[in-house]
């Protein structure tokens, strides 16, 4: 009996390590601050919500620190308020100035921190969204937003590691939000060809309905000549 079990017990063991592992490395991995939702297109505007989980099991976050990057600076950034946060807003100079409808902006949003109220702060266990609307957005294909999470007992988790493409992801990745170029609005060439078949069609059912008429007033013709005869046979007759 004892040889039966042994293995069956190393068996339930082994699964149980690695099943153990396996299911705990992707818990740890995603939860990190990500920005949602996580693509937008080049020049427009969007809302965007920074979703900042809590990793600790003693400590709630207390502050949480959002860098916007230099190098695609936003013309225009609003937050929304949050209930238990305060939001301080940061600007700094930029060269050349940034052109929204028309004017010349010289400044531009480099850092938002959200400060929780005395005894707030998200939780173990929990997660909180920070909002913020953003645009006419930069001409990059990619923003990173590096973020600093601090925590009541003093410790700071630093999301600032930038992706690599082609990469494994970092243990402490930054947010990204990749964007795209907008679609064209010019007529393609598919759709020209569409159009001269249009032409064709309509220019070829235009020839058959002029064609068609002409022989309805043939047909008219004949008609009344027709008819004409058959009214001057019986006067003959008499």
């Amino acid at each position: 009996m004892i040889r039966l079990r042994r293995p069956a017990t190393v068996a339930a063991l082994t699964l149980a390590a690695v099943a153990t592992t396996v299911l705990g490395l992707p818990g740890l991995a995603s939860a990190h601050v990500t920005v949602n939702p996580a693509e937008a297109t080049q020049g427009g505007y969007g809302r965007f919500a920074f979703r900042v989980p809590n990793e600790s099991d003693t400590a709630s976050t207390v502050k949480v620190e959002v860098n916007l990057p230099e190098n695609a600076p936003v013309g225009s950034v609003s937050t929304m308020p949050v209930p238990g946060w305060t939001v301080a807003v940061q600007k700094r100079k930029v060269d050349p100035p940034i052109e929204v409808h028309g004017s010349q902006l010289t400044e531009a949003v480099s850092k938002l921190t959200f400060t929780a109220e005395p005894g707030g702060g998200v939780k173990p266990g929990e997660f909180q969204e920070f909002p913020v609307s953003m645009g006419p957005l930069p001409q990059v294909e990619t923003m990173v937003f590096k973020v600093l999470q601090t925590y009541s007992d003093g410790n700071v988790s630093r999301w600032i590691e930038e992706p690599t493409p082609g990469a494994e992801e970092p243990d402490s990745p930054a947010p990204v939000l990749t964007l795209t170029t907008p679609a064209s609005t010019s007529p393609s060439a598919p759709a020209s060809a569409g159009n001269d078949d249009d032409d064709d069609d309509s220019g070829a059912a235009t020839a058959l309905g002029v064609a068609g008429l002409v022989a309805g007033l043939a047909g008219l013709a004949l008609g009344g000549l027709a008819f004409a005869r058959t009214r001057r046979e019986p006067t003959a007759r008499s």
